[in-house]
């Protein structure tokens, strides 16, 4: 058997690197814990926390052209809409890790390289 507090906080912590995305270095937090940690739902969370950082920073690539190319005019409603999914599946991704140990968080819509 697994720490459950360990594995509630690791996954947390995974999940929740997210909202460092600005520094590049976020996605180290989630690389560390998935080499290493032992726990097989940790090290799925990690990874999906990887996979989740390459989106955001995709999808904001993208809305930032958008927004260039239209000279601001779909800035007012792209960069909300973006943030509100970043930091609502962010969120959803904690509470689920904190309040369901047995199983990894999976977002929806997301590409996954690893």
């Amino acid at each position: 058997m697994y720490d459950t507090d360990k594995r509630k906080l690791l996954s947390a912590l995974a999940h929740g690197s997210i909202f460092f995305s600005t520094a590049l270095v976020s996605i180290g937090l989630p690389i560390a814990i998935w080499f290493v940690s032992e726990d097989p739902v940790v090290k799925e969370n990690a990874k999906e926390a990887i996979n989740f950082h390459f989106n955001v920073w995709l999808y904001g690539a993208i809305i930032g052209v958008l927004v260039f190319l239209t000279l601001g005019l779909l800035g007012p409603i792209l960069v909300p809409l973006g943030f509100l999914l970043h930091w609502g599946l962010t969120i959803l991704a904690i509470t689920h890790s904190l309040s369901n140990t047995d199983q990894a968080y999976r977002y929806a819509f997301i590409f996954r390289l690893l």
